[in-house]
């Protein structure tokens, strides 16, 4: 004859409601400190670049003079689009490092 012992099992349900809620202020904590983290992206060998947080909000924007030709305005609308997009990748390596872990979880 099986016993189930009463709440016996609620000692592990309690446990693991704990867990969860445990990983979910962790996950909250990650996604705030990603509103901190600034990431530059830099193309042109540094002639321009782009600050921007984790969370995607651009921070700032650099251009150099030298990145300046007025005879060549799309090399400049390239290099502010490839700095951009360096800044985005990093954040994007930045952010998997810190919330990645909880894809999936259903938190």
């Amino acid at each position: 004859m099986a016993k189930f012992g009463g709440f016996g099992g609620m000692g592990n349900m309690q446990q693991l409601m704990r867990q969860a809620q445990k990983m979910q202020q962790e996950m909250m904590d990650a996604q705030e400190e990603l509103k901190t983290i600034e990431v530059t992206g830099t193309s042109g060998g540094g002639l321009v670049e782009v600050t921007m947080t984790c969370e995607k909000q651009v921070v700032s924007l650099s251009i150099k003079p030298e990145a300046v030709d007025p005879d060549d305005i799309e090399m400049l609308e390239d290099l502010i689009v490839a700095s951009f997009n360096d800044a985005v990748s990093k954040a994007e390596e930045i952010r998997e490092e810190k919330i990645g872990k909880f894809a999936g979880m259903g938190l």
